[in-house]
C-alpha cells in the first residue's frame, strides 16, 4: 500500500511520518522504516523523517511525544522533530481546531525540510466513522465522500487496512503504541461512534459494514470531484466581478442542474471570503431567484450577505445616472437580474 502511495505520488525523495504514537501511525511508521532502510522505492531514492505532535490536551503529553520520538528513531528515522501547538478555539469543535493545528504543524516541518509528501496512518476504520459522522450531519457529497488517499501532500497509504491490521504490525514489529484516552472517550462524536454505534452495526447487520461505508467514499469520491469540476469551471464562466463584490446573472442559474447551482451559490461566498454555507442557508439564498423585484439580504456564514437585483430595478438605476438606489443593496450596471454576494466586514472601532 505504502509503495504504491509513494508511487502515485510521484516518488518523493523526502518523506514525513506524521505519527502520534498510536497503532496506526506507528505501524505506518514502521512499514516507513523499511524502505529507509532500503534507501529506495522501486529503485527512487527515499529519506523518510518524522513528526509527533504534542497538542498539549492531556496530562503527560510531553512524556509521550518524547517515547514516541525515540521509538522512531529506533525505527531508523532521521529526522525525527517534536512540534508543540497550542490548540486555539476556532468555534467547530475541539477535534476540528486539533485536526487544524496538528496538520499547520506538519506542512511547517514539511517546508523546513522541503519534503515532497507526509503520510497520515488514517485507517478503513476511520473512513467508515467519518461516513456515518457525515450522515449523522445530514452533509451532501463531499462530506460523505471522506478522506482522500491524497490531498496535496498529505498522503493516506492505509485508507484500505483495518485498524486490527495496524496493531498486529506493531505486535510483529514488537512495538508497544500508546493508546489515546480520548478515543474511548464519550464526550466526542467519533469516539461514541467508534466504540459504540460501529459494534452495534456489525452485530445488527452482519460483517462487512466498515467495508460497505469505505466503499461509499471511495464512490462518492469519484462524483464529488465530477461535480466539483462541473461546478469551477461553472462558476468561473459567470461570476461577475465588481470591486469586492461578485455577481451571477440569474438566467444563467436558473438553467442549471440544482446540483450544479447549489454549488455555484456557495463558491460565489466563498469568493468574496465567506465559510461554506449549511444546506439551510443555500437553499435560503437560492430561493431568492424566485422572487419579484429586488429582495434579500440573505446572511450566509462569515459576514457575507447576498441580495436579488431584478433587472428592473438595475435598469431604473441606468436611467437614474447617479441617483442612489435602495439602501444597502450593491449599485450595479448589468443587462439582466442578478444574485449579488457582498462581504461585511466588522466595524473598525
Amino acid at each position: 500500500m505504502l509503495q504504491n502511495t509513494l508511487a502515485e505520488a510521484g516518488y518523493p525523495e523526502r518523506v514525513l511520518v506524521a505519527c502520534s504514537g498510536g497503532p496506526d501511525s506507528l505501524a505506518l511508521a514502521a512499514v516507513a522504516a523499511y524502505f529507509a532502510r532500503r534507501g529506495h522505492v522501486d529503485g527512487r531514492p527515499v529519506t523518510v523523517g518524522a513528526v509527533v505532535v504534542d497538542h498539549q490536551l492531556q496530562p503527560g503529553s510531553a512524556d509521550v511525544a518524547a517515547r514516541t520520538a525515540e521509538t522512531l528513531r529506533d525505527l531508523g528515522l532521521d529526522p525525527v522533530q517534536i512540534r508543540t501547538v497550542d490548540v486555539a478555539s476556532t468555534g467547530f469543535g475541539p477535534e476540528a481546531a486539533a485536526r487544524d493545528a496538528r496538520h499547520a504543524a506538519l506542512e511547517a516541518a514539511a517546508r523546513e525540510w522541503e519534503a515532497g509528501a507526509i503520510l497520515l496512518g488514517h485507517t478503513l476504520d476511520d473512513q467508515a466513522e467519518q461516513v456515518l459522522l457525515g450522515l449523522a450531519r445530514g452533509s451532501g457529497t463531499r462530506s460523505l465522500a471522506g478522506m482522500r488517499p491524497a490531498r496535496g501532500k498529505l498522503l493516506r497509504p492505509f485508507l484500505g487496512l483495518r485498524r486490527v491490521d495496524t496493531l498486529e504490525i506493531c505486535r510483529a514489529e514488537e512495538l508497544d503504541p500508546w493508546h489515546d484516552p480520548s478515543n474511548a472517550d464519550p464526550a466526542f462524536a467519533r469516539s461514541r461512534t467508534r466504540v459504540e454505534v460501529m459494534p452495534v452495526l456489525e452485530e445488527k447487520l452482519g460483517p462487512g459494514v466498515a467495508e460497505s461505508l469505505a466503499r461509499t467514499a471511495a464512490i462518492l469520491q469519484l462524483d464529488a470531484d465530477y461535480l466539483e469540476d462541473v461546478a469551477n469551471s461553472t462558476y468561473e464562466s459567470l461570476a461577475e466581478r465588481d470591486g469586492p463584490d461578485t455577481s451571477l446573472p440569474e438566467a444563467a442559474l436558473t438553467e442549471l442542474a440544482p446540483a450544479i447551482r447549489f454549488r455555484v451559490i456557495a463558491k460565489a461566498a466563498a469568493g468574496v471570503g465567506g465559510q461554506q454555507p449549511s444546506f439551510q442557508r443555500l437553499l435560503a439564498a437560492e430561493a431568492l431567484l424566485r422572487r419579484k423585484g429586488s429582495a434579500g439580504p440573505v446572511e450566509l456564514p462569515g459576514g457575507v450577505s447576498v441580495y436579488r437585483l431584478s433587472l428592473a430595478e438595475l435598469q431604473d438605476r441606468e436611467r437614474a445616472q447617479g441617483l442612489s438606489g435602495t439602501e444597502g443593496v450593491p449599485r450595479e450596471a448589468a443587462r439582466c437580474g442578478k444574485l449579488v454576494f457582498r462581504l461585511h466586514k466588522p466595524s473598525r472601532k
